[in-house]
């Protein structure tokens, strides 16, 4: 349950930003924007590629790592299309877009990953 908790990190993390930028409307720098994505993006689908073989094993801990992984993945691409998107438009929603659907899609893998806790926990452990 604490993996839970600990996905929505990022995504509190987003909306922390997004609240920034209204205050200091300033676009973001989308070559770098995109180049970070286009990096973090390797590195992710290379996580969840890995993980997509025992996602639905060993309960919520691995499904929690797919999730994460798969969410970053998604996130990554968003990122990489909100720059030229950033430079064709010089405003900040498209960067705001993007962080309210990353906040959106860790909220949903916290709730599925708290679901599957708890169901874990509801079910005797047959090693105790």
């Amino acid at each position: 349950m604490v993996l839970a908790a600990l996905i929505l990190v990022p995504g509190a993390a987003t909306l922390w930003e997004a609240w920034g930028k209204f205050a200091m409307p300033i676009p973001p720098e989308p070559l770098s924007l995109s180049l970070t994505g286009m990096g973090a993006f390797v590195v992710n689908l290379t996580c969840a590629v890995l993980l997509m073989r025992v996602r639905s094993h060993a309960g919520s801990l691995t499904r929690a790592a797919f999730l994460s992984a798969r969410n970053d993945v998604a996130a990554n691409v968003a990122i990489v299309v909100a720059g030229p998107i950033t430079v064709a438009t010089a405003s900040i929603w498209p960067d705001l877009l993007v962080g309210l659907a990353i906040f959106l899609m860790n909220l949903g893998a916290a709730h599925e990953v708290f679901v599957a806790a708890q169901k874990e926990r509801a079910t005797p452990n047959p090693r105790a």
